[in-house]
């Protein structure tokens, strides 16, 4: 089971997980419309009007597309952003190449996992692939981004009801949970540059942050825990640090930790590499144990975020260089 299947089960969690990371990111900036003083006015081809970045530019920079971006569209318009982010199929990293990147690896283990996981991924993707650009501004894009929203999340549902809790399961859950910390830091890392002044450590950073909230669907469970003291320096640790949020970093990389450990293996070799990458995901979990409240009021360049970022890049050169033969799988 293991290289080629385990490196499509891998990504299939993983492009599963970027789909619907892009539709959160797209969200975020639109719950940012009404706070965001450049409304909704195109940049011009530097990506910046009046001299500020604008907000369909940091969209584009947080999934790290800016040149191939400007070398395709030239200027920073709605349409394009979201014509570029959705259904560009020049764009490996678009929404739409994503499922169909996550379809074809699934369509090469359809004996290996439940037929339901294929008969989901194949109607998302047929779905989406009818979509022309107007539609995305025809209807309300909030509407059509929560919809891709509830089609991951229909895949996840499945994934956690009918498979069977073997390999196949974990490898697909450890792609999730590492896209799933390393999207949430690169949410956090594209607001913080948004921010004025000091990162996300200063008053003018506070909306952009409750929006980061919403995006991840964590506004209501934050309230929860801090009431009505938000703070900037609250919702990082929240985003970051909280053990029982979902889709926090800290609950991310424990979940990666509990499936890495999971996995069944027959050769020396391989589970002396495997706990490796376990030692290293320690390690990860070690400096989030290690961060406190105090930690989010001076980290005033997002060091800490770029740290993690670094980590979970370093996790998936890991990966790649334990289970899987380069290439056999559409990565």
């Amino acid at each position: 089971m293991l290289n080629r299947n385990a490196e499509a089960l891998f990504w299939i969690g993983r492009y599963m997980e970027r789909a619907e990371n892009h539709a959160r990111l797209i969200d975020v900036h639109y719950h940012l419309q009404a706070e965001d003083e450049l409304g909704v006015e195109a940049c011009g081809q530097d990506g910046e009007s009046k001299g500020v970045p604008c907000k369909w530019t940091r969209i584009v920079d947080a999934l790290g597309s800016r040149s191939a971006y400007e070398q395709q569209y030239g200027n920073y318009t709605e349409q394009d952003v979201l014509h570029y982010i959705t259904l560009d199929r020049d764009n490996g990293n678009s929404l739409v190449s994503c499922v169909s990147h996550a379809r074809g690896n699934l369509r090469t283990l359809r004996e290996k996992v439940p037929s339901e996981l294929w008969d989901t991924i194949n109607a998302f993707y047929l779905w989406l692939r009818e979509k022309q650009p107007e539609d995305l501004m025809k209807e309300s894009p909030h509407l059509f981004y929560g919809r891709i929203k509830e089609w991951a999340a229909l895949f996840q549902g499945l994934c956690q009801s009918v498979m069977p809790r073997e390999n196949e399961w974990h490898f697909i859950e450890c792609g999730r949970f590492l896209e799933r910390s390393e999207n949430t830091l690169r949410i956090i890392k594209a607001v913080g540059n948004a921010a004025v002044g000091d990162g996300w450590n200063n008053a003018g950073a506070y909306p952009y942050l409750q929006a980061v909230l919403k995006s991840l669907s964590g506004h209501q469970s934050f309230r929860r825990y801090y009431a009505d003291g938000m703070s900037v320096e609250s919702i990082v640790e929240f985003v970051i640090l909280n053990q029982s949020f979902p889709r926090s970093v800290h609950f991310s990389f424990h979940a990666l930790d509990e499936h890495m450990k999971q996995i069944e293996l027959s050769d020396n070799q391989l589970r002396t590499a495997n706990d490796r990458i376990i030692r290293q995901v320690a390690k990860v979990k070690a400096d989030l144990a290690c961060l406190e409240h105090d930690d989010m009021i001076v980290d005033r360049n997002g060091s800490i975020v770029g740290h993690l970022l670094e980590a979970c890049q370093m996790l998936g050169h890991s990966f790649a260089k334990t289970f899987f033969r380069m290439g056999e799988a559409s990565a």
